[in-house]
C-alpha cells in the first residue's frame, strides 16, 4: 500500500507513504487512486509531504489517474510538495493541470 488515506467531510486525504515516488511504486499508486475513485470519491487530495523524489513513471501514473478522474467529475488536488518536487511540476507545467496547495488546511479552505 503506497497511500495512507482518511476521509474528512467527503474528501479523501491520501498521503504518499514512500519518500521516493518512482517506477517501483507507480503502478500501485495508479491502482490505489483508481480504487478510491471507483469507491465514490469526488475529491482526492494527494499529499507529497514524505516525497523527496519523483520520476517520470510516477508522473505518468498521476496523469493516468487524472485522465480517469476528469470524465467522472472527480477533482485531484496536490498538497504539501517539497520545493524540489514543486519546482519539477512547475518546470513540466503540471502546475497548470493540477491544483496545488501548501497543505491540507489550505486546500480544505478552498472547498468550503
Amino acid at each position: 500500500m503506497i497511500l495512507k488515506t482518511r476521509e474528512i467531510n467527503h474528501v479523501i486525504q491520501a498521503t504518499i507513504v514512500p519518500d521516493e515516488a518512482s517506477l517501483a511504486n507507480s503502478e500501485s499508486f495508479k491502482e490505489e487512486m483508481i480504487s478510491l475513485m471507483v469507491g465514490g470519491a469526488k475529491l482526492i487530495m494527494v499529499s507529497f509531504e514524505n516525497v523527496n523524489y519523483v520520476d517520470s513513471s510516477f508522473l505518468g501514473s498521476l496523469v493516468v489517474a487524472l485522465k480517469y478522474a476528469l470524465p467522472r467529475n472527480i477533482d485531484i488536488y496536490l498538497v504539501s510538495l517539497k520545493p524540489d518536487v514543486h519546482n519539477l511540476l512547475t518546470l513540466i507545467r503540471m502546475d497548470k493541470v493540477f491544483k496545488i496547495f501548501k497543505d491540507y488546511a489550505e486546500a480544505m479552505e478552498v472547498i468550503k
